[in-house]
């Protein structure tokens, strides 16, 4: 048993815990194997930071694992039809503007959320669980069948056998999650556009399975090669239930196989390829081909320069063209409602790099810029000129020219954490550049003048630790 963190119920700032919970999830799982003496272990994984603290935990521990995820949720029912979640929440604004009948905005938000099971959208929680299923951690089909379906329990039973199965045959975790198969969960990750938070859980696997590559760049190089084959929610029109009918991740994968690592191990036994063999496309609406893709355009970016030595992600399909090549002056914001409280001043001028810092995992847990961005788009001469560049995280929503995860963050001594307002910062999206127009020189100095410290005494004993404790983005944010 392990903490289990929803990230759409905690709060975000100041105290924000998701994130930290889930380092805590794969020390947890660390003290319980290694305390009972564990040979194997069977891992029940559904939401958010459960999943990649599990999979953190047996890249970690390097012994026979096999991971079964719950389920997605089955959809609610209101008013005579089916409801998505996600669709309700979207309504919490046109419910603050008066815009909606009350009585079916909190009808919607009663009966949309189902039983058990992950949110039914490309949220993290599905997410990751297909990230477990292609990384060969889990029983093919069981990322995307729903948490109330008898064929659940059939996996769960199977899980069972197939573990005491990897214990005889001596197959440990670092077989399973290799170089090779982190790259085909990231080319899967393009191929359904799922979470945001990957781009943090994924190096982060892969960095306590001993496998230190620059994962961000794998991330861009796959965003270039794979198209979008499953248009899921929130940003398409399916969800989890139409993929499952469609044929699941094992349909995906099979479409998506010339891309793959096909002689990659899995917990069956048997390699990806021969796992997702017999698969079938039901639905070629849901689930397309790599000949006829949803869409070929990159999906993130990842951008290097001087203000980004480990990188900085820039979700690159919401940035309008004409921003594609931006150079602008920097105004700086320590903290997000510094940046707020300047931004409803009417002190954020059209053309400005507005520099949003100390918000990354060390500096405030790895809180998002989202509200932020959100109020730019109220003010469309500054959304259509502005520059938002942090060393927070992203949000599913995040739209504009709105670069994020800047590494090393502010609060690691980070380049960010060297801007003045006023220094000009130059972004070129085509040529994967972000980089801070200020002389080595000047850097020195500056770094070498360079103060923060953490404020202690306004948060608990566990968040302490974290940031005392935690590392670069870049590489997950592990612990160092």
């Amino acid at each position: 048993m392990t903490t289990g963190i929803c990230d759409g119920m905690v709060l975000k700032d100041p105290k924000y815990v998701e994130i930290p919970s889930r380092n805590s999830i794969a020390d947890q799982v660390e003290i319980t194997a290694e305390g009972n003496f564990f040979d194997g272990m069977v891992m029940l994984s559904t939401c958010d930071s459960i999943v990649p603290g599990h999979l953190m935990a047996a890249a970690r521990l390097d012994i026979p694992t096999v991971v079964v995820t719950g389920g997605y949720m089955p959809l609610g029912t209101f008013r005579g039809r089916e409801v998505l979640h996600i669709h309700a929440q979207d309504k919490v604004g046109t419910m603050k503007a008066g815009k909606i009948d009350p009585d079916e905005y909190n009808g919607l938000i009663e009966h949309s959320w189902g039983t058990c099971g992950g949110c039914t959208s490309m949220t993290t929680a599905n997410s990751m669980c297909m990230v477990a299923e292609a990384l060969g951690m889990s029983l093919p089909g069981n990322s995307t069948v729903s948490a109330v379906s008898s064929e659940l329990a059939l996996i769960a039973y199977r899980a069972g056998e197939r573990v005491m199965a990897l214990v005889k045959d001596g197959i440990t975790a670092r077989q399973i999650i290799t170089p090779a198969s982190i790259r085909n969960a990231i080319k899967m990750d393009m191929a359904v556009a799922a979470s945001s938070n990957l781009i943090l859980h994924i190096p982060a696997i892969a960095h306590e399975a001993g496998y230190d590559e620059p994962w961000w760049k794998y991330f861009d190089e796959a965003s270039n090669e794979i198209p979008l084959l499953a248009h899921l929610a929130p940003s398409g029109p399916y969800n989890l239930h139409d993929l499952d009918l469609a044929g699941g991740l094992p349909a995906v994968l099979k479409e998506l196989l010339p891309k793959l690592d096909g002689d990659c191990l899995t917990v069956t036994g048997k390699t990806l390829a021969e796992n997702v063999a017999s698969a079938q496309v039901w639905n070629k609406e849901v689930i397309h081909t790599l000949a006829e893709p949803v869409m070929k355009k990159p999906g993130i970016g990842v951008l290097y320069g001087n203000l980004a030595p480990e990188g900085a992600i820039i979700k690159i399909a919401a940035v309008p063209e004409h921003l594609f090549t931006f150079t602008g002056p920097a105004r700086v914001f320590d903290s997000l409602h510094a940046g707020l409280d300047a931004l409803r001043a009417g002190e954020v001028k059209p053309g400005d790099a507005c520099v949003l810092r100390f918000m990354g995992l060390k500096g405030r847990f790895g809180t998002t810029a989202f509200t932020f961005q959100e109020e730019l788009k109220g003010h469309a001469e500054l959304y259509n000129s502005c520059a938002v560049i942090t060393d927070g995280r992203f949000s599913g929503g995040t739209s504009g020219l709105s670069v994020g995860y800047v590494s090393p963050e502010a609060a690691l001594v980070g380049p960010l954490g060297l801007v003045k307002d006023g220094d000009t910062i130059a972004i070129d999206i085509p040529n994967r550049r972000i980089d801070l127009r200020v002389d080595d020189t000047e850097l020195a100095r500056r770094k070498a003048s360079f103060s923060w410290t953490f404020d202690e005494s306004a948060y608990p004993r566990y968040l302490r630790l974290f940031v005392k404790n935690v590392g670069s983005m870049a590489h997950g944010g592990i612990w160092e």
